[in-house]
């Protein structure tokens, strides 16, 4: 909005001119989304608490995770408002695109939103039924999936390798359902992952670092052609949307960092999943979407082997508890050391993910 505020008056006042720079929208997406985060924080923590929106703690978890009962949650909405704020703001509005990533941001949210607010009103940790999260997630990626399938080129359903320059397979009319359960998997990935304080947030940081390279580099004709990577002229504007939500998960991490003044909720995981399918879906980086992600592979990966183990073997179980993070914390592990680890490891994903990019 700022955008197109600003470059019709260049005339009368050239420094306007900056306005025109993605880098310049996209640092200062950044910074507008943390601070909305830091000014309204500590006000949303209060009304939560007010509200008494607090967490209710499974009683099979770890027995250290028991004091945190009643901890505000549903703070992802702070991280929803500093990004549709920022957004609005710094893009350029006829970007289809980013409209397309916040309202899917928006969508997710509001099924966690429904979600959260049923546990809360329930008193304990079962909120929408899994048919019925799954039936509101599907309708949500649907919307999103046919979007930019209507908006992209002839891209759109081709599948690409990284080290490879040229697509492996089209997808066809195949595409549209299967990125649909892909976008819904992303959802939930990030939301089962979300178990520790700062842990889901603190990895979301680095896969939205490294979106925010590929979308770059992905808009630019010269570099996406040096780069061997399919050009995208309509990507290079999610560069904004990216810092936006850089700057909001950095902002939620101020206050959700150990010991938590305020849980996410899943209004903040199944929207910070969703949209990371919804990105990768834009960028043709579906499959680096796996090893940028990869601890939340992880993670669903764990969950989804205890339930197959525990049905083979009649009772037993593969990890002490799924997901895995809690796994380690009852091996002994202090909560902030796993969380670290963690970080640490999705640090390193994203960076061999993004040295995938010279290896085509």
């Amino acid at each position: 909005m700022l955008r197109e505020i600003f470059l019709p008056l260049i005339k009368y006042f050239t420094p306007f001119n900056i306005f025109r720079y993605l880098t310049f929208r996209s640092a200062y997406a950044a910074v507008t989304a943390l601070l909305v985060c830091y000014l309204f924080g500590p006000w949303l923590i209060k009304r939560l608490r007010v509200l008494k929106f607090g967490q209710s703690i499974r009683i099979d978890g770890p027995e250290t995770h028991l004091a945190k009962t009643g901890t505000p949650t549903m703070g992802g909405i702070l991280i929803i408002l500093s990004v549709i704020v920022s957004v609005v703001l710094w893009i350029d509005i006829t970007s289809v695109y980013c409209w397309i990533a916040l309202l899917s941001l928006l969508g997710f949210g509001l099924i966690g939103a429904a979600d959260d607010l049923l546990k809360i009103r329930k008193h304990s940790s079962d909120g929408l039924s899994p048919v019925q999260k799954l039936i509101l997630q599907f309708i949500v990626s649907g919307v999103a999936v046919y979007a930019i399938y209507r908006t992209t080129g002839d891209t759109v359903t081709k599948l690409y390798v990284p080290f490879l320059k040229t697509h492996v397979i089209d997808l066809g009319v195949f595409w549209l359902p299967i990125a649909m359960i892909y976008v819904t998997a992303w959802s939930n990935a990030v939301n089962i992952t979300d178990g520790l304080d700062g842990l889901a947030v603190g990895l979301v940081i680095f896969a939205v670092l490294a979106f925010a390279v590929l979308t770059y580099v992905t808009g630019r004709a010269d570099w996406s052609e040096y780069l061997g990577v399919p050009y995208i002229k309509q990507a290079s504007e999610l560069t904004v949307f990216n810092f936006a939500l850089l700057g909001a998960c950095v902002g939620f991490l101020w206050f959700n960092a150990h010991p938590a003044e305020v849980f996410m909720g899943d209004v903040g995981s199944l929207s910070l999943g969703g949209v990371l399918g919804v990105l990768s879906l834009m960028v043709k980086k579906e499959i680096l979407l796996l090893v940028i992600g990869g601890v939340f592979v992880i993670e669903l990966g764990s969950v989804m082997l205890q339930v197959l183990y525990f049905k083979l073997t009649k009772g037993k179980r593969l990890f002490r508890m799924a997901p895995l993070h809690h796994h380690f914390e009852l091996k002994g592990e202090k909560e902030s050391k796993v969380v670290v680890r963690f970080w640490i490891l999705g640090g390193i994903f994203a960076l061999i993910a993004l040295s995938t990019l010279k290896i085509q």
